[in-house]
């Protein structure tokens, strides 16, 4: 399979039409071998406009979904960020790529072990892996500039809001299907305040064996 083929096309047919037109975003994109990340029954469908199932049960999001997600934190190499769920590690490799370091955090040693693997093969000295429920417990990395979490929740705990700098961001999918968004969350003066980025469906971040069900790749 020509995987650098697929990776152009999943980038111009899938992820600019969808308006992510930053080019920090899209160069990374383009050096990111996906298929790497994904279990090897499906990597036909590495590059495919779809979520896909991991081996533990939880789903990868949809490429544009991940980098749409990125894109609206405006990532600089100042900033330090939280991943909550490392799951295959492709979302983690795309922040190594913007940020300036990536605490990842996962609830699955083994699924996490297979991510770390792939990102170690491949360069991403800027990551530190931990394992944890980052939705119940904070990370003993914190603060921090940025928290991406990878996938969908029903509302932002607000342990991730208390983890965060003055001035910094969270990027979720919040809401119950059918009816989620990508949110935006930014520290300010008074609060927090909120952009909707996008509406979408994404499988729940927490709940992996529901995730699975959605999948029929076998």
């Amino acid at each position: 399979m020509d995987f650098e083929k697929m990776r152009f096309n999943m980038v111009e047919q899938q992820i600019r039409p969808w308006d992510v037109l930053d080019f920090d975003v899209l160069d990374a994109l383009m050096e990111i071998p996906r298929e790497r990340f994904v279990p090897e029954r499906l990597q036909g469908l590495a590059y495919a406009d779809t979520e896909l199932p991991l081996d533990n049960g939880a789903a990868m999001l949809e490429p544009k979904v991940v980098a749409r997600l990125v894109q609206g934190l405006q990532l600089s190499k100042q900033d330090k960020v939280l991943e909550i769920g490392t799951g295959s590690g492709y979302a983690t490799a795309l922040l190594s790529a913007l940020a300036g370091e990536v605490v990842t955090c996962d609830t699955d040693a083994a699924q996490q072990q297979k991510a770390q693997n792939v990102l170690e093969d491949l360069g991403c000295p800027n990551v530190i892996f931990t394992q944890h429920d980052g939705l119940q417990a904070a990370s003993a990395y914190a603060p921090f500039d940025v928290v991406y979490v990878g996938g969908s929740v029903e509302a932002v705990p607000e342990l991730l809001k208390q983890q965060l700098n003055a001035g910094g961001r969270i990027v979720a999918i919040v809401g119950s299907a059918p009816v989620q968004r990508a949110v935006l969350l930014t520290q300010t003066a008074d609060g927090f305040s909120e952009k909707v980025l996008f509406d979408t469906v994404a499988a729940p971040l927490d709940n992996g064996a529901s995730a699975a069900d959605c999948f029929d790749f076998f």
